[in-house]
Formats: C-alpha cells, structure tokens, sequence
C-alpha cells in the first residue's frame, strides 16, 4: 500500500486507526458500566477492495460488512481461496432484493437487514430448499424516517413470532440505523432499539443477542446504549475521516 502524506503506510494508518476506536469502545462501554468484550466490530469494507481487506485483517479485524450481493460474493469467493482470509466473516448490510437473494446464501454469514415479513419468507423458502439455515437480523426504523427502510417497532412485534419459527431462519437480533447528524435522536433510537429487544426477547423467549447499531458518526452513544455490533466504514478505511 502506499504511503499517506505523513509518511505513514496504509497498514500503519489501519492498525493504529484500530487501536484508538478501540479505547473509544471502551471508554465508551465503561462508562455504561459494560464490558467492551460485548461489542463486535464490523469493517464495513463496501467501498474498498480485497487489498483493503487483507491489509484490515492483518491489524485484527475479523468481520466485514458488504451492501451489495455481487460484491459480497466476489470478496468471499476470493476469501475462500487466500489462507491469509480464511478467518475472515462477511456479512450482508445492506438493503436486499428478493431477486439477489441467491447470491448471498451461503456467502454471507449473516443477513442483517431483513426488512419485512415478505423478504423473510422469501430468504428462508430458499433457505430452507438448500438445507440451510441462514443467521439474520429483523432491521427495525425505530426512528420513523420515510428515507429508511424496515418494520415499524408495531410491525416487528407483529412479525418476529412468526419469522423466528420459519424452517431456514435463524434470528439473532434486531438492527437500525440512526437519524444522521443527530445525538439525541440517535440516543433515542438506540435505546428504543434496545427496549424493543427485551420486549421481544421477554414475548417470544429468543434472547435475541445481537443489537446491530452505531456508525462511524455514532458508535460511542451506540455502545452507551447496548449495541452489540458496530458498523464503521469510513472511520475504519478512510483516513481522511475526520479531517474534512
């Protein structure tokens, strides 16, 4: 990789990126009085390309994050064949057509953006027809925002009974994303994400694990308020983040 204007290479820039996300996460998660071994970071590698990847999971990131099928194919695909990524998870993060549905079963680890009851039945009837069992998340638009797709909090408690008993599906938890530009809203829709998960977890008996929220421009209030997973693209691959 080439070096940045301060002399430093890309994998120095990476790993020292790393490292301060990481005191943040746990200044953060101290201060919720949680532990930072609770929360997972995923890379959200959409924007950069394998070399990206490898330079990513030689400073320690394991899981990495994909918005579009046909890319999540051919990272994983190229994954399979490098022995310095046979650790390496990706996951699907982003919006999900019914007609793309094949190519990320059994590419993506976990589908965290299952955005209605209709794309529910549609990912585990082929699921199901393949003998797998797919690790999803029911994406929830907590804060309301025509511009974000997903269940309504009232859709969710609707659905969630019926998706988490459909042969092929495997819920895990519950993922959002947060009005941009906003503390407090993201505050709120963090923390009502979080009391939507207990609310479910108490009604259908699934603990329902995995809280997928926070961005590179919210992860700390995200971890305040329970998540789980984080998703940091730019914060993680840019280094001109934060300098703009």
């Amino acid at each position: 990789m080439c070096e940045g204007q301060d002399g430093r290479t890309y994998a120095e820039f990476v790993r020292n990126r790393r490292n301060e996300l990481l005191e943040r996460i746990e200044r953060a998660a101290t201060s919720a009085g949680r532990s930072a071994d609770e929360v997972t970071l995923l890379a959200v590698s959409k924007t950069v390309g394998i070399d990206e990847v490898r330079v990513a999971f030689d400073c320690g990131y394991r899981v990495f994050g994909e918005n579009r099928p046909q890319e999540l194919k051919r990272k994983v695909g190229v994954a399979r064949t490098d022995p310095r990524l046979a650790d390496a998870r990706f996951d699907m993060i982003g919006n999900l057509q019914k007609n793309k549905i094949n190519q990320v079963l059994g590419n993506a680890a976990c589908i965290h953006s299952v955005s209605s009851k209709t794309l529910a039945e549609a990912i585990a009837t082929r699921a199901w027809r393949r003998g797998l069992r797919v690790r999803c998340l029911l994406e929830v638009n907590v804060s309301g925002e025509q511009s974000k797709s997903g269940f309504s909090p009232d859709e969710v408690r609707d659905a969630a009974q019926a998706i988490m008993e459909m042969e092929g599906m495997a819920v895990e938890g519950l993922m959002s994303m947060a009005p941009a530009s906003d503390p407090d809203a993201a505050r709120r829709c963090f923390s009502g994400l979080r009391e939507l998960r207990d609310e479910l977890a108490d009604r259908t008996g699934n603990p329902l694990p995995t809280l997928s929220c926070g961005m590179s421009g919210d992860f700390e209030i995200a971890v305040e308020e329970g998540s789980t997973l984080l998703r940091l693209g730019r914060i993680v691959f840019d280094p001109a983040f934060g300098n703009e």
